[in-house]
């Protein structure tokens, strides 16, 4: 398949997200088997994996009908060589998907598929139904893509190449089972921000989407803030309140519950607001219902943190820090197609195997 067919594919599908949510009339009579392919896996995903809430898989479906213009697939796709691009290496890329939100592994299934290789996937047990169905939509677009497209429940068979995405634990595994194919492998990270105190009352409300959209699973959620020495907390507290409807999804009141407890029981020092609660914590990676948070003296001592716990950060909200790329508040969880998982170009590395 050539690349502007390939293009053409996923602007394709683009286009159908945004007509999936603007209940757009359309001449195509396959709209209509679209339409419920992809109502059928919504439905599914959350009989599944109860995380998978309807509003926050709409929220990820919403977001990938946003990124996949065509305008965005050009911007992307011109940093790179147009002659690798070109090309249609056939590489069988082996790929390790999380499940922790929403179709968090498309991006490599875009990544592989728009280089021109042949996806070799094994989805998470948690996140069976989204990718698959996506899937379906293409091929039922162009039937050339279903000889690129390959599901494993168990072993991957063989590979070129992998991209594996999975815990700190699950990284040792990749290394001994994968490490010899080129790979690349992530492990554990979060998103942090760094307040100052001068934020504005919309800045604060906005950070609750970048905490707690999908409960906070995700890699570009946050999990601790750094603020100043005397930050007027309770307000902070306030700002999130919007969010208190968590409380009434199971599985995340389970989480809550059991960490208050554990927190009064050891007369461990916490802030609780009664959905979500505040701990003053040195570690990077807070709990569901937990947000850690550390106070710094200056701008030079939030640096420090921020560098020294570098591997585990996958994004930093805030203003601008001189050597770090900040984002805005509010948007953790709306990434562009140039915003790879742990900094590493993933499409450059499967170009580069095309060299070889």
């Amino acid at each position: 398949m050539h690349l502007d067919e390939r293009i053409e594919s996923f602007a394709w599908l683009g286009d159908l997200l945004g007509e999936y949510f603007n209940h757009g009339a359309s001449p195509d009579p396959s709209r209509d088997q679209s339409m419920a392919i992809l109502n059928k896996a919504i439905i599914a995903s959350e009989e599944q994996n109860q995380w998978f809430i309807e509003d926050y898989v709409k929220y990820a479906l919403r977001e990938w009908a946003r990124i996949l213009s065509r305008d965005n697939l050009f911007k992307w796709l011109n940093a790179y060589p147009s002659d690798l691009l070109d090309k249609q290496p056939g590489l069988r890329i082996g790929t390790i998907m999380a499940g922790n939100i929403p179709l968090v592994g498309f991006h490599d299934f875009l990544t592989i598929l728009i280089s021109g290789n042949r996806l070799e996937a094994r989805l998470s047990s948690k996140d069976k139904e989204l990718l698959p169905a996506i899937a379906d939509l293409m091929i039922l677009h162009n039937p050339g893509w279903d000889e690129m497209i390959h599901f494993h429940d168990e072993k991957l068979g063989p590979i070129d190449a992998i991209i594996a995405t999975g815990s700190n634990n699950t990284f040792r595994y990749f290394q001994y089972y994968f490490g010899s194919y080129p790979h690349i492998f992530r492990k554990n990270r979060n998103g942090l921000a760094v307040l100052t105190g001068d934020e504005s009352k919309d800045e604060l409300k906005k950070i609750a989407d970048d905490i707690f959209l999908y409960f906070g699973l995700g890699c570009r959620n946050i999990s601790k803030i750094l603020i100043p020495e005397g930050y007027p907390l309770p307000g902070f507290i306030e700002s999130l309140e919007h969010y208190s409807w968590l409380k009434d999804h199971n599985k995340y009141a389970n989480n809550y519950n059991y960490f208050r407890s554990v927190y009064l029981l050891n007369k461990i020092p916490h802030l609780d607001n009664g959905f979500f609660l505040l701990k003053e914590d040195h570690g990077m990676q807070s709990p569901v219902a937990n947000l850690y948070y550390e106070y710094y003296h200056d701008p030079g001592h939030s640096k420090q943190i921020i560098d020294q716990n570098k591997k585990q950060i996958q994004c930093i909200v805030g203003t601008y820090m001189p050597g770090e790329e900040t984002v805005t508040f509010g948007s953790t969880q709306n990434p562009n197609l140039w915003n790879y998982a742990d900094g590493v170009d993933t499409l450059n590395f499967l170009l580069n195997l095309c060299k070889n």
